[in-house]
């Protein structure tokens, strides 16, 4: 019996969350040391080799070079992240635009323009060019129509 058997209660509750609250900074620390070296290579406005210097600070002195780097650089490092989070933004609705074509808008109008004639509000004639303008591009959904003046001017 000469070997030493560890117990629960050899490692006391206010160790334990001593021992955690430790875990999450350090899992915090790299938290912030990567966000720092991304925004480095994010910052438009640094040079290459300013970049090199910061990112070498950073890497080599890490507490002292990420201290440094939040007081000279952290106020615009949010600005920096609000800014590329809006162009990933346009981006993304630029392609969702470009992909989804003016197609379903046409559907729309050529569906509200049926509707419009079925109630009688237009004629066939007015519903024809209509028709024709919505799929040339140029109909309702570019601006009002004569057609589509009257059936809001009806109700």
């Amino acid at each position: 019996m000469s070997t030493q058997m560890y117990l629960a209660y050899d490692y006391p509750l206010l160790s334990v969350f001593w021992s955690m609250l430790w875990f999450f900074l350090w899992i915090m620390w790299f938290i912030l040391l990567f966000r720092i070296i991304i925004d480095i290579f994010r910052d438009d406005e640094l040079g290459g080799w300013a970049k090199a210097g910061w990112l070498l600070f950073v890497i080599l002195l890490p507490f002292l070079g990420v201290l440094v780097y939040v007081i000279a650089r952290g106020k615009n490092m949010g600005r920096r992240e609000v800014n590329q989070a809006r162009a990933q933004q346009e981006a993304f609705d630029s392609y969702i635009r470009q992909a989804a074509g003016t197609g379903t808008g046409s559907v729309d109008e050529l569906a509200k323009l049926s509707e419009i004639r079925a109630r009688g509000d237009i004629t066939d004639e007015e519903f024809r060019r209509a028709k024709e303008l919505v799929l040339s591009g140029q109909g309702p959904s570019s601006g009002p129509s004569s057609g589509s003046g009257t059936a809001t001017s009806g109700q």
